[in-house]
């Protein structure tokens, strides 16, 4: 078998229908596996799985037991030769894993493969491709410094800025939301600490893999949606494990003294105050346009949402591109992906990222529409009236 796909699931069903829906499509001409692993749930994710995916791995955790041993578990059940660390928050394209295993292929030196990562309303997500935290590096990113000298190598590298986001390179650190990587070296390492229960995780193993002399690379040329508001609330549980995960971090692989520990603690907490003091953006479209093929499904959105629904049979950017909506207000565009595919999808999405439009995806086979208007906060789930 050549790829396995492990999904650590907690909490969040609709998201992780959506996922596992792309990850099958991705995988179709590829001899591989999906396992999901659910972090003791308290929602309807297991039973959503046996109901709609019967013949997909499900294990079933008895506790919630953190983010480096759920995925331990489930590499542990894994046969493909490669595997991908998957969040239950994503949406992967038809041709990403091909594409990474292609490339993967081509690098005998490789250690994880990341790729591009964009969030809810198709924007770059910077964390795609980062460098070792050092308390320098970590200092100029809580300084905001990598901002204000971002070709300077002295200050850029927490984002791994010396590559945009547009081309392939070697970085340091991978994010946990997608990594690919052989199975070997993914048991040679160790796995995921479970010492940490999570935050840190990825940072550690991608470090911890390059000290192995194998080399991570940031791969552009797929692009992976990730909500990631739906990972964690920002709220002091998140606050006091990231300053506690970086601290495990530091201690595990720098040397440690009484100013390294009182910065890192003082500057984790505040970058965690930070984060959690940005509040998500409330949007309320005034204008709906769904791409569709499906005109029941126009009637089922205008009696969901109460409001008018404009339907096209596929994505026109010429149509929003023009003048049509122009005057009208927020615009949120709706794709049915029973007539759009998840590649198609994404390319529309990072093409107007920069329109001020929001997006949200009704997966192939599903009666909701799903998406977020805001990296930090949770997304949005309507139920739609179908008939």
């Amino acid at each position: 078998m050549q790829l396995s796909v492990i999904i650590l699931n907690y909490n969040v069903r609709y998201f992780l229908e959506q996922c596992v829906l792309s990850v099958q499509k991705a995988l179709k001409d590829i001899d591989g596996e999906i396992i999901v692993v659910d972090n003791n749930s308290p929602d309807d994710s297991c039973a959503m799985m046996k109901q709609r995916f019967p013949d997909i791995t499900l294990i079933e955790s008895k506790e919630n037991s953190g983010f480096p041993k759920g995925n331990n578990i489930g590499v542990a059940a894994a046969k493909g030769e490669y595997i991908c660390i998957l969040n239950p928050d994503t949406v992967v394209a038809e041709d990403t894993f091909k594409k990474v295993l292609q490339f993967a292929e081509g690098k005998p030196d490789m250690g994880i493969a990341g790729v591009k990562l964009v969030d809810g309303r198709g924007n770059f997500l910077p964390e795609s491709k980062r460098g070792v935290p050092t308390p320098w590096v970590a200092f100029t990113k809580i300084a905001g410094m990598y901002k204000f000298f971002s070709k300077s190598s002295m200050f850029n590298k927490y984002y791994a800025q010396h590559i945009t986001q547009n081309e392939t390179g070697v970085v340091d650190i991978l994010v946990g939301a997608f990594m690919v990587m052989k199975r070997e070296l993914y048991l040679q390492a160790g796995g995921f600490d479970e010492g940490c229960f999570m935050y840190s995780d990825d940072i550690d193993l991608s470090y911890t893999i390059q000290q192995m002399c194998k080399v991570n690379y940031y791969f552009h040329e797929t692009t992976v949606i990730h909500y990631k508001g739906e990972s964690t609330v920002k709220d002091g549980t998140y606050m006091k494990r990231f300053r506690e995960a970086m601290q495990f971090f530091y201690k595990k692989h720098f040397r440690s003294s009484p100013f390294f520990d009182l910065f890192m603690r003082a500057g984790t907490l505040f970058f965690a105050v930070v984060k959690r003091s940005r509040k998500g953006e409330v949007v309320v479209p005034e204008e709906y346009v769904l791409f569709s093929g499906d005109e029941n499904l126009r009637i089922a959105l205008e009696d969901s949402l109460e409001k008018k629904v404009t339907r096209y049979a596929k994505p026109d950017e010429k149509l929003l591109n023009s003048q049509s909506f122009s005057g009208y207000g927020q615009v949120e565009v709706i794709f049915d992906n029973n007539s759009v595919d998840f590649f198609e999808i994404i390319k529309f999405m990072e093409k107007f990222s920069k329109s001020g439009f929001t997006f949200k995806i009704r997966p192939e086979g599903s009666r909701f529409i799903i998406g977020s208007n805001d990296s930090n906060d949770r997304g949005q789930v309507l139920q739609l009236k179908l008939k």
